[in-house]
């Protein structure tokens, strides 16, 4: 963290040991978001209930790269908080989620698809059923009758651009699948 953690005490004396709890909780949301620039922690005692005891609320904000992320664990959302550790552990694992959102949400972190390999054809070969391809890193790209989609082999032309699937043949690389590249493909 950039600025140094900050904790408050409301309605309650400072507590050493929920201090260093929250400091455990803090250090570890480094490991979800590296950038954390700060982050503010409130822990506060609440109404004094005779029967069911305190009730503790925590607030917490995390200041990241073009945001503040917010936890508020409110004691009446659930009966637990009457014990601050409970309270603590879950205010920081919503900001645990929420980290793990904005950090998708600032990596893009979207699956990318790559583009099958491209390549012209070099060699045709129709006699025997087979041709060849130029890679775009130029290797050669040995393919059957068989492995053309879309199209005839019998009009394939030297020269023409095509996009493939490429697997290890018996000889060497070979296209599983051919594709021809007309003038309405693009290729990504």
């Amino acid at each position: 963290m950039q600025i140094p953690l900050k904790i408050t005490f409301r309605n309650l004396e400072r507590s050493e040991a929920l201090e260093a709890d929250i400091r455990t909780h803090a250090e570890k949301l480094e490991t979800y978001y590296g950038s954390i620039i700060g982050c503010r922690v409130v822990l506060e005692m609440r109404h004094k209930h005779h029967r069911q005891g305190n009730h503790f609320h925590v607030r917490m904000e995390v200041s990241v790269p073009g945001s503040t992320l917010i936890a508020d664990r409110e004691p009446d959302e659930h009966h637990a908080y009457t014990d601050a550790y409970v309270a603590i552990r879950d205010a920081f694992a919503s900001m645990r989620r929420q980290l793990e959102d904005y950090a998708r949400r600032q990596d893009q972190r979207v699956k990318v698809h790559e583009a099958p390999p491209h390549g012209r054809v070099v060699e045709m070969h129709p006699e025997q059923d087979f041709g060849r391809i130029e890679a775009a890193d130029g290797g050669l790209i040995y393919f059957h009758r068989n492995s053309v989609v879309d199209a005839d082999f019998d009009r394939l032309e030297i020269g023409a651009e095509v996009r493939f699937d490429e697997e290890a043949g018996e000889h060497g690389p070979q296209a599983s699948t051919v594709h021809v590249v007309g003038k309405h493909h693009l290729v990504g």
